[in-house]
C-alpha cells in the first residue's frame, strides 16, 4: 500500500468537524530503501540476483562458444570503431572499450550507490562495524596480491598483480542466491559489506595503477563536473535531470581523455548519492497530489502524482530502481560477452597447468580469498578483546571467504589493463576456473553446516554478535499495550493502523503466536495513515479510550474485524458491546483525550523510519518480509534462537 503517517495527531481537527476523504487505492509498500533484515531468509531471487547469474553465466557460455566457432568473426565484431560526437568533438572507440569504459560506468554507478546504502541504512551505519568488513575486505584484497606476487614476483606478468584482488559482486551475489535461499539474510549482509570494499579499492587500484598517459588538464575538467554535481545534490534541485546527465558525461569524458578509467566516475557518484527513508512530509504531499488526480484527472495532475511520488524516494534509490535492471540483464552479460571468450585449444589447457599466470591467479581466489576473510575477522575478534565480532557465524564467515573467491567482471577489467596476447589467455583460464572452484567450495561450506543440529547450525551460521538495533528505545510496559508474559525472549513490536487491511490480515497470525507460544511478548503502536485513512486517527484514539476503561484489547479486536465500521457511531456501538460506560467514551473522543498517547507512538514511528503498516519488530530488528504465519514464525524462532545464544556466551564467559 502506499505508506503516508498522518500530521501531528494533537494538531488534528475535532472528530465532529472531520471531512470524509476519499481512500486512495493501496498497494504493498516495497521498501527499496530498507537494509537486509538480520532475522530473516533470504528468499528466492528476491532482488533478482539468481536471474542475473543465471544470464551472466550464459553470456559467459555464449562468448566461449561463440569466440571458439567463429573466432574471425567474434574479435572483429568487438573491434569494429564506434564514433560519437557533438559539434567538432567526437571520440572514436572500438565496442569493446564503449563496453568495458562507457556502460560499465553504471555497473560502477551502482556499486557506489549500494556502498552509500549500507552506509545511511544499512549495517554499516554504526561507523564502528566499519572496522572488521574493512579490515577483512582490505586483506581479502591483500593476501591474494601476496599470492599472486609469490608466484610472479619478476618479469611482465607481474604488473597483472590486481587481476587476483577483486570479487565479482554481482555474481558471488548471484550465486549465493542461489545456495542461500534457506539460509539468514543477515549473511547476505555480511557478504555485502565485505563486496563494499573490495569494490572500492578495486576502483582506486584501476585509477592508480592501470591508468596511462595521465594529463592533467581534462582530469581538472571532471573533478570541477563532479564539484558541481555535488553542489546539485546539496541544493536538491528539482528537474535537475539534464544537468546532472550532462555534468556526468563531462566528467567521464574528462577521465577518459585525462587517462583515468572513467568507470571511476559511477563509483564517485553512487558513493556521494545519499539513501534515506520517505519522510512524512514528502508522502503526505505526494498523497496529496494523488487525491487531486483522482477528483478531476488530467495528464498535467497524472504526471504531478507521477513525479510527486517518485520524489519521495531518496535520489540513490530511484537511480538503483532505474539501472539495476539495465546492468544485471544487459550491461554485465554484454560485457562478459565482449571479454570472456577466448580460443581453447589443448596446448592452451596444458600450459595453463602450469603457467605462473593462470597458477597465481587461480590460488590467490580459491585459497587467498578465505583465508584472508577467516584469519582477519578471527584476529580482529581477538584484538578487540571480543568487543568486535562478525555479525554472522564462522561457517558463514567461512562461506563468505570462499563466494569471495569468485572474481570475473573487474578482474577481466584489469586483465584486459595489465596484458595482452598469451597472458591475457591464461588469465581468463584462471579467472574461469577459479568461479567454478570458489562457488563449489562455497556450496560445499553451506552444505555441510546444514547437515549439524539445528542450535549448532544456527550458532555456526550466525554467531553471538547482536545485530544492529532497528528500534528506538526498548518497550515501556507503563505506555505501551502489551501482551504475553513480560519476561519473554521474544517481543514482537507491530506498528499498525485499524483502517489498513494488510494489518486486518496480519491480526489472526499474531494472535495465532499468542495462543500457541508463551516465549512472545507482543506489543502493538499505533501508526494511522490517515491520508490514506481517514477513520484511522480516530480508530486509534478509540482504542485508547476503551484502554483507560480496562478493555484496549477487546476494543483492538474489533477495530480490526470490523473496518468498514469506524464512523463515531459505530465506536459508541463497539463500546456499548463491550460494556464500557459509553459516557465516558464518547467524552474521550469528543475532547481528543488520548490524541497525546496516539502521536506519542507516531512519533517514534518517525524517528525510526517506518512509513507504512503493519511494520513488525523482532527483538528490536526490523522485519522485511511477508506477514504470514509461517515467515512471522521463523523470524520468531530466528530471534528466539539468537537471543538464546547471546545469553549462553554471556553466562559462560
Amino acid at each position: 500500500m502506499l505508506a503516508y503517517q498522518d500530521t501531528d495527531v494533537a494538531e488534528a481537527p475535532p472528530v465532529r468537524d472531520r471531512l470524509r476523504l476519499v481512500p486512495v487505492v493501496e498497494r504493498p509498500v516495497e521498501q527499496p530503501d530498507a537494509p537486509a533484515a538480520g532475522t530473516g531468509r533470504v528468499r528466492a531471487m528476491p532482488t533478482g540476483e539468481a536471474a542475473g547469474a543465471l544470464a551472466l553465466v550464459g553470456a559467459l557460455m555464449a562468448a566461449l562458444i561463440w569466440s571458439n566457432v567463429f573466432p574471425a568473426d567474434y574479435e572483429a565484431l568487438w573491434r569494429t570503431e564506434l564514433s560519437l560526437g557533438v559539434g567538432g568533438g567526437r571520440a572514436g572507440l572500438d565496442l569493446r572499450t564503449w563496453i568495458n569504459s562507457g556502460l560499465m560506468t553504471f555497473f560502477f554507478l551502482l556499486v557506489g550507490l549500494e556502498a552509500r546504502r549500507e552506509l545511511d541504512l544499512g549495517e554499516l551505519r554504526d561507523r564502528r562495524r566499519l572496522l572488521l568488513p574493512v579490515g577483512a575486505g582490505v586483506a581479502a584484497m591483500a593476501v591474494p596480491v601476496g599470492i599472486y606476487l609469490a608466484v610472479n614476483h619478476s618479469g611482465p606478468a607481474a604488473h597483472g598483480w590486481g587481476v587476483a584482488m577483486s570479487t565479482d559482486s554481482a555474481l558471488a551475489l548471484g550465486v549465493f542466491s542461489v545456495l542461500g535461499r534457506n539460509l539468514p539474510a543477515r549473511i547476505r549482509a555480511f557478504l555485502l559489506t565485505l563486496f563494499v570494499v573490495d569494490d572500492l579499492v578495486a576502483l582506486l587500484v584501476i585509477a592508480a595503477f592501470y591508468s596511462h598517459h595521465v594529463r592533467p588538464v581534462p582530469l581538472l575538467v571532471a573533478a570541477v563536473s563532479f564539484a558541481a554535481l555535488l553542489v546539485c545534490g546539496r541544493m536538491r534541485l528539482r528537474n535537475c535531470g539534464a544537468l546532472a546527465v550532462t555534468l556526468g558525461a563531462v566528467m567521464w569524458a574528462g577521465l577518459m581523455t585525462g587517462g583515468v578509467d572513467p568507470v571511476v566516475a559511477g563509483l564517485a557518484i553512487g558513493l556521494v548519492t545519499s539513501a534515506y527513508r520517505p519522510a512524512r512530509g514528502d508522502l503526505e504531499h505526494a498523497t496529496g497530489l494523488v487525491r487531486l488526480f483522482r477528483e478531476q484527472p488530467s495528464a498535467h495532475r497524472a504526471r504531478s502524482a507521477a513525479a510527486g511520488l517518485t520524489s519521495a524516494l531518496s535520489e540513490n534509490a530511484r537511480l538503483q530502481h532505474r539501472f539495476h535492471p539495465w546492468t544485471t540483464f544487459v550491461i554485465v552479460p554484454l560485457f562478459a560477452l565482449a571479454n570472456a571468450g577466448f580460443t581453447l585449444d589443448a596446448g592452451l589447457l596444458r600450459s595453463a597447468l602450469t603457467a605462473p599466470v593462470t597458477v597465481g591467479v587461480f590460488l590467490a581466489y580459491v585459497v587467498g580469498k578465505p583465508l584472508s576473510v577467516i584469519v582477519t575477522s578471527w584476529a580482529v575478534g581477538r584484538l578487540s578483546g571480543g568487543r568486535l565480532r562478525p555479525p554472522v557465524g564462522w561457517a558463514a564467515v567461512a562461506g563468505s571467504g570462499a563466494l569471495a573467491g569468485i572474481g570475473f567482471t573487474v578482474s577481466l577489467l584489469i586483465a584486459n589493463l595489465a596484458f595482452t596476447g598469451r597472458p591475457l589467455l591464461e588469465a581468463k583460464v584462471g579467472i574461469l576456473a577459479a568461479v567454478v572452484a570458489s562457488g563449489a567450495l562455497g556450496w560445499t561450506v553451506y552444505r555441510l553446516t546444514s547437515l549439524l543440529p539445528r542450535a549448532a547450525r544456527h550458532r555456526a551460521l550466525l554467531g553471538a554478535a547482536p545485530p544492529l538495533a532497528d528500534l528506538d528505545g526498548g518497550v515501556d510496559p507503563a505506555l505501551d499495550h502489551v501482551r504475553g508474559p513480560q519476561d519473554a525472549p521474544v517481543t514482537v513490536v507491530e506498528y499498525g493502523d485499524y483502517e489498513c487491511p494488510y494489518c486486518r490480515e496480519a491480526d489472526p497470525v499474531t494472535r495465532d503466536l499468542l495462543l500457541s507460544r508463551s516465549d512472545v511478548r507482543y506489543v502493538w503502536r499505533h501508526l494511522p495513515l490517515t491520508d490514506i485513512h481517514p477513520h484511522a486517527g480516530l480508530a486509534a484514539e478509540a482504542a485508547e479510550a476503551a484502554g483507560a476503561q480496562g478493555a484496549f484489547w477487546a476494543m483492538h479486536t474489533l477495530l480490526l474485524q470490523r473496518q468498514d465500521r469506524l464512523e463515531v457511531s459505530d465506536l459508541l456501538g463497539h463500546a456499548a458491546e463491550l460494556g464500557l460506560d459509553v459516557s465516558r467514551f464518547r467524552h474521550d473522543l469528543q475532547r481528543r483525550v488520548h490524541a497525546d498517547r496516539v502521536a506519542r507512538d507516531v512519533a517514534s514511528a518517525d524517528r525510526i523510519g517506518v512509513s507504512g503498516t503493519p511494520t513488525f519488530f523482532f527483538n528490536g530488528q526490523r522485519h522485511h518480509g511477508a506477514h504470514d504465519l509461517a515467515t512471522l514464525t521463523r523470524a520468531l524462532d530466528a530471534a528466539r534462537a539468537s537471543r538464546d545464544l547471546t545469553s549462553k556466551i554471556v553466562l559462560t564467559g
